[in-house]
């Protein structure tokens, strides 16, 4: 086992700032470093650029949208325009996924990031101590070290699936020929989106979910319009409905579940797995450097801190939310600890996600749910699209807006929507809470005309509606003040 030889500078280390991890939230704090002037390194297992540029944001978004233009194709006539025949090869569908992949991957190639001054490096690595690690046969010591290695596919303990075979989010991006049934098991964001990818590019899909309804992290009346959407789109759902082994036979895959105690046979020629995940910790020997982890990722205090304290930690690794965006987030609460030196703590009060069905589903803040059960006074303003002027002239009606509300001032505490382009709208709610705005400050800000922002503004014009409709001393004050100045 080689030591490197020592970086420039009078200390004993190699590096000022080794990260660990060259996916989103890695990148960027290697980035900041090296601009910074330290000594930086960057160790990454595979390639740069994570789960999100080669199996999830970019991948699966590309074939979003490949799969909705199929669908307005056969909308057409909705649009009046004469039917458009349908026609497509599914791997030129995955060659162009593959493309885009590419294209936003330059922008994380490894020569990009060793002309700034890091040195990539590709290998497992594994601590021996809080200062040091081993990768590739060479030892290379740090003044600080931050852990971000992201998270992979957790596959549920189903008896019979690893001996059948199954699909995971990153199979199905290698994958020649479109399956022409489907099993998805779980309904959360990923076995959503993908379900209906393939749906719409032919495949006759069934989604069993383990939970009483799709989404189960989001507003239920969100979920609820979503499963109808899709089920109207020919998605069969199985909720409440536990996959309990899986076997071959004659070609297929047969699934065997459980529902309400009765025994329900599936036979499909692919099963994909949309479960949930797990942080990537193994390998990396965090016992020698006392870093402390758990099934949900490795700990740290609201400074990303480790339980080293020359260690820092950021991404899906982390958690509890496991979004690109806040893997950026998180690296920039690192960047201010760790190489700043500007004491900062992370503020997860305010975290907006969508998931890309057709319609998007966007949220901020807390749910009708989880306000009853805190106990806060709260209303609810809901406003569909269907009332939305630029939702009929593109024909994208279905689905609302929904903002929740606390106080007599209307201060907003939450928002949810399923519509066209919710993940583009909900940021103006989200900036909302985060700077204690109420609906008024939305109201009285002029919206520009047709938009779909303009639902927005009219979902908040509700409160000052209900008030005036709902208070018959207001209304009647408001009649004598207007009767006595006309």
């Amino acid at each position: 086992m080689k030591k490197l030889a020592r970086g420039k500078g009078m200390d004993n280390y190699n590096y000022d700032t080794v990260v660990i991890g060259g996916g989103a939230a890695g990148l960027s704090v290697a980035t900041a470093s090296a601009k910074l002037g330290l000594r930086t390194a960057l160790i990454e297992r595979e390639k740069l650029g994570g789960d999100c540029l080669y199996y999830g944001c970019i991948p699966s978004k590309t074939i979003i949208h490949s799969a909705k233009v199929a669908s307005l194709i056969r909308r057409a006539r909705e649009f009046g325009l004469n039917e458009i025949p349908l026609s497509f090869d599914f791997s030129k569908v995955i060659e162009h996924v593959w493309s885009v992949i590419h294209k936003v991957g330059e922008h994380d190639s490894p020569d990009r990031f060793r002309e700034m001054g890091v040195d990539v490096i590709f290998g497992q690595p594994a601590f021996l101590s809080r200062e040091e690690l081993e990768v590739n046969g060479k030892i290379i010591r740090s003044k600080r070290f931050v852990i971000s290695t992201g998270s992979r596919s957790l596959t549920p303990p189903i008896p019979g699936l690893k001996e059948t075979g199954f699909l995971s989010h990153i199979d199905v991006f290698h994958l020649k020929t479109l399956p022409e049934s489907l099993v998805v098991i779980g309904a959360g964001p990923i076995g959503m989106e993908l379900s209906q990818v393939f749906s719409r590019l032919g495949s006759r899909v069934t989604v069993v979910e383990m939970m009483e309804r799709i989404l189960p992290m989001e507003d239920e009346d969100i979920s609820k319009t979503l499963e109808k959407l899709l089920s109207d789109e020919g998605i069969e759902f199985l909720t409440g409905t536990q996959a309990k082994h899986v076997f071959s036979e004659t070609g297929k895959k047969v699934i065997v579940a459980e529902k309400n105690g009765k025994e329900i046979i599936l036979k499909t020629d692919e099963i994909l797995v949309a479960t949930g995940r797990t942080p990537n910790v193994e390998g990396l020997n965090l016992e020698a450097a006392g870093v402390q982890y758990n099934r949900k990722g490795i700990v740290v205090n609201k400074r990303l801190q480790t339980t080293s304290k020359n260690i820092w930690a950021c991404g899906d690794v982390v958690g509890p939310f496991l979004f690109t965006h806040m893997a950026e987030y998180q690296a920039g609460i690192v960047v201010r600890n760790a190489i700043l030196r500007i004491p900062t703590k992370v503020d997860y009060s305010v975290v907006p996600w969508t998931i890309f069905t057709d319609p998007e589903v966007a949220h901020v803040g807390i749910t009708e749910m989880e306000a009853r059960e805190k106990g806060i006074k709260y209303e609810v303003y809901k406003h569909h699209f269907n009332k939305v002027d630029r939702a009929l002239t593109e024909v994208e009606d279905k689905g609302f807006i929904k903002i929740i509300t606390t106080g007599w001032r209307g201060n907003i505490i939450g928002a949810h929507i399923i519509g066209p382009h919710a993940g583009e709208l909900i940021g103006e709610v989200a900036l909302a809470i985060k700077k204690g705005l109420t609906v008024n400050d939305i109201s009285s800000t002029v919206h520009v005309y047709p938009t779909l922002s303009l639902g927005i503004r009219q979902t908040t014009d509700l409160f000052f509606r209900r008030k005036f409709e709902s208070s018959w001393v207001i209304n009647r004050v408001l009649r004598f003040v207007v009767k006595l100045l006309n």
